[in-house]
């Protein structure tokens, strides 16, 4: 059986006049959009009462948090040195460079900021981020295979992409590994456990299990993802994005199995992660 062939796409998928929109660009849109509704739908259902007019402002700090903290963490976590000696080129973000650690860690900043501005349990709103938080990563995927990135490591399976910058040999199509196993089941996971198990009700149960099942789904597909080429493989056949995945189990662990305080739940107490 003959490998598949990725196809020529075009990187722009919207373009009216001078307004380019790529697909990249297009994922986060729909992804933010999509969680910014579920979210609200998840709000009426929190036992902490989060109004929904903090739901909709708290939109903006999430988009600012997915970005700035992206770019950042791409910067500091992957080229540091080439980035201090070429800082213009941070802002450059249309060239590619995102980090989804970074990311976490500027959503995470995002939520403790709005949270305690508008005096909201912290865990509570990040509880309901993070319920909603596989669907942006399952769009994000998509496009990272739509713009033939991010692939994975040469393999003889059947399901094997040629892709067009990662040489004739067929590869693993690790991001749509990803899309299934950050974004779809990661998501179901959550359902269950916030419909079913009612982790709404426990603050920093739902946090936890996505960060426990996110950081678990990402070491892995990085057994079949191509290893980043300015860093390589580590010690023992480790990955960066594997080391990186650490920390983020080891605190939702804590989370899911912390004994929430008695008393109040509000921003400023008990709640804080």
């Amino acid at each position: 059986m003959d490998p598949f062939v990725f196809p020529d796409i075009d990187p722009i998928a919207l373009q009216i006049g001078p307004l380019t929109i790529r697909w990249y660009a297009l994922a986060y849109i729909v992804g933010l959009v999509s969680g910014w509704r579920y979210c609200l739908y998840l709000a009426a259902r929190s036992p902490q009462r989060i109004p929904p007019g903090a739901i909709d402002d708290f939109l903006v700090w999430a988009t600012l948090g997915v970005v700035l903290g992206g770019r950042l963490g791409f910067v500091l976590f992957y080229q540091p040195a080439f980035y201090f000696d070429h800082p213009l080129e941070i802002v450059k973000v249309w060239r590619g460079g995102m980090s989804f650690h970074g990311g976490l860690l500027g959503v995470i900043a995002a939520v403790i900021l709005f949270a305690r501005s508008r005096g909201i349990a912290v865990l509570a709103l990040a509880d309901i981020v993070a319920a909603a938080s596989p669907i942006g990563l399952f769009f994000g995927r998509i496009a990272n295979f739509v713009n033939a990135e991010l692939w994975g490591r040469v393999t003889d399976v059947p399901w094997g992409v040629v892709f067009p910058t990662g040489g004739p040999m067929p590869r693993h199509p690790s991001q749509l590994y990803e899309a299934v196993l950050e974004g779809l089941v990661l998501f179901l996971v959550l359902l269950y456990a916030t419909h079913v198990r009612g982790s709404l009700q426990r603050p920093g149960a739902t946090t936890g299990i996505f960060m426990l099942g996110y950081g678990s789904a990402r070491i892995l597909v990085e057994l079949f993802r191509e290893p980043d080429a300015l860093i390589g493989l580590l010690p023992l056949g480790t990955t960066w994005g594997q080391w990186l995945s650490v920390p983020v189990i080891l605190f939702g662990v804590y989370l899911f199995l912390r004994r929430p305080r008695s008393g109040t739940l509000r921003t400023g107490d008990a709640d804080r992660p």
